[in-house]
């Protein structure tokens, strides 16, 4: 496995994405925060917010707004029955909702890449 300084974000947050314990995580809750914690840092200290486009990003997968913030439109695209409680999903669906939530955070960061013209090894 790579060292954390050698990777890039992708590569960072699948790794995330396999072990989400890594960050101390344990819930879908906890990583969209981690997530949004990160995203503000990069944002403070100049640099593109990873998370910057991701709600609009979203809702055109989605093909549909509500007044749900990125997690919940994530929730959406996860579990499209719905839930019963959002804050005290089964497990079964928690487990779900993060490798969705992963799967989508690297077609996002891919999509982002592709607009800007770069790559990681650039």
């Amino acid at each position: 496995m790579k060292q954390l300084s050698e990777m890039d974000e992708r590569e960072y947050f699948a790794c995330i994405g396999r072990r989400p314990l890594f960050v101390g995580c344990g819930s879908f809750h906890q990583l969209t925060a981690f997530l949004t914690g990160y995203s503000e840092h990069a944002t403070r200290h100049g640099g593109p917010g990873l998370l910057t486009g991701r709600h609009e990003w979203l809702v055109a997968r989605r093909g549909r707004d509500c007044n749900h913030a990125w997690p919940g439109q994530v929730l959406h695209l996860a579990l499209p029955d719905g839930w019963d409680d959002i804050s005290d999903l089964p497990s079964e669906d928690e487990k779900h909702a993060i490798k969705v939530l992963f799967q989508l955070l690297d077609d996002f960061i891919g999509e982002r890449e592709a607009a800007r013209g770069t790559h990681p090894s650039d």
